[in-house]
């Protein structure tokens, strides 16, 4: 029997994350257009659904944070195939009530989200495990391919809600049809168990006992705080939000709404990789905040839009340019912390903007049902424009490894 090498463990070890991220992904992608669908057949209101998405993200919030404090002392592996675990009970318990107070409580300790990209309880330990084996030079293209496949197979996800209309033509009602899809997610979560249990035990490597962050504390604490003014505006326009607005304002089906998010998606997905080299080429905060404001600007635009047409125009322009700050923002937090360190700044930079993307669903929600419901896409656009200015004014002399040996 041959013996692998360490890299070549190494890149198994990255490809079975890489393999988990795409099943969390497919479920997460058909799940945020799914979700406001099936509480608004329950027959809950918009500012319901914004408790909801609020209930989601705060418990989002509180569980990362709960890793980050445990995670160093810990076996990363059964971490994972515990939320995986997790990922398996939200979608069996997620439609089995249609209380509000149930729902909530469910999206509070559950892991459907309802906004796409890379949050979540699992999303830490995946990028410690990331960084463990990818080295310095590979590591952003490391995260940009991470980004990639979740972004890919969250559009697959989302052109699958889709599925959800055919069941209905094949004689189910419409709820049965969204229960199903729930069921499908839970069987996902149990996938990427699956997949977790062929990963090596790995511990966590501790800063010191109970200080898990150390030197680079400063530095983390300030990007957590314009990441949290990043994840509020965001927040305001969750994509299941965005999928309710358009459900409201031009009356779009659910299959057409999957087809959009899929683009939306697939836009998403190639602009990781060219996110990386583009930052190999102005830096990583230049590629965050150069891409940020056009994208901004497009979302802003299209809450005056009067045609479905040139909104979907807009909203697919800003698609393609809003997610590039995703690969380069994980890389730069990894890059600029010691590596006992990561565990810990993964968990502190989230939590923040878990926590203050849960505060914003709730008013949107409440804005959506105003004569004017463009208003939350007005405020997150605006809210993102300031944060963009006050990321490069404060760390663009902060640079991280590969940048400053130029």
């Amino acid at each position: 029997m041959q013996v692998k090498s360490p890299l070549e463990t190494q890149r198994a070890d990255i490809h079975l994350l890489y393999a988990a991220r795409c099943l969390r992904g497919f479920g997460d992608g058909f799940a945020v257009v799914i979700l406001p669908a099936y509480l608004t057949a329950i027959g809950l209101s918009p500012v319901q659904i914004g408790f909801v998405a609020t209930m989601s993200l705060f418990g989002t919030a509180v569980l990362t944070l709960l890793v980050g404090l445990i995670a160093p002392q810990h076996d990363l592996r059964n971490m994972l195939l515990l939320g995986a675990g997790l990922m398996a009970f939200t979608g069996l318990a997620l439609p089995s009530f249609e209380y509000l107070a149930f729902i909530a409580a469910v999206a509070f300790i559950g892991t459907i989200n309802p906004s796409t990209g890379d949050i979540g309880v699992l999303v830490p330990l995946e990028h410690a495990m990331l960084a463990r084996d990818a080295a310095n030079e590979e590591r952003t293209h490391t995260f940009a391919r991470y980004s990639l496949i979740g972004a890919l197979s969250m559009a697959a996800g989302a052109l699958a809600a889709g599925l959800a209309d055919i069941l209905v033509a094949w004689g189910f009602t419409a709820l049965a049809a969204f229960k199903l899809m729930f069921y499908l997610y839970a069987a996902l979560g149990i996938g990427a168990a699956l997949l977790y249990r062929r990963l090596p035990h790995a511990q966590a490597e501790p800063s010191r006992p109970h200080a898990p962050l150390g030197p680079s504390r400063g530095i983390v604490y300030k990007l957590a705080a314009l990441f949290s003014l990043d994840a509020f505006a965001g927040g305001f326009i969750v994509q299941s939000l965005l999928a309710l607005w358009l459900f409201q304002k031009f009356e779009m089906s659910v299959s057409a709404a999957s087809l959009f998010f899929f683009w939306s998606g697939v836009l998403s997905a190639f602009s990781y990789p060219v996110a990386a080299r583009l930052a190999g080429r102005i830096g990583l905060i230049n590629t965050m905040v150069y891409t940020h404001i056009p994208s901004s600007i497009c979302l802003i635009l299209a809450a005056f839009s009067p045609s479905l047409a040139l909104t979907l125009g807009l909203l697919l322009v800003r698609s393609a340019l809003s997610q590039m700050d995703v690969p380069t923002r994980t890389s730069y937090v990894m890059a600029v912390v010691t590596p006992a360190e990561r565990t810990a700044a993964a968990s502190v930079t989230a939590v923040p903007r878990s926590l203050a993307s849960s505060i914003s669903p709730v008013f949107a929600g409440a804005l959506l049902a105003l004569p004017f419901s463009g208003l939350p896409l007005v405020l997150c656009g605006s809210l993102k424009i300031v944060y963009d200015v006050a990321l490069l004014f404060t760390f663009r002399h902060v640079k991280p490894p590969e940048e400053t040996i130029r």
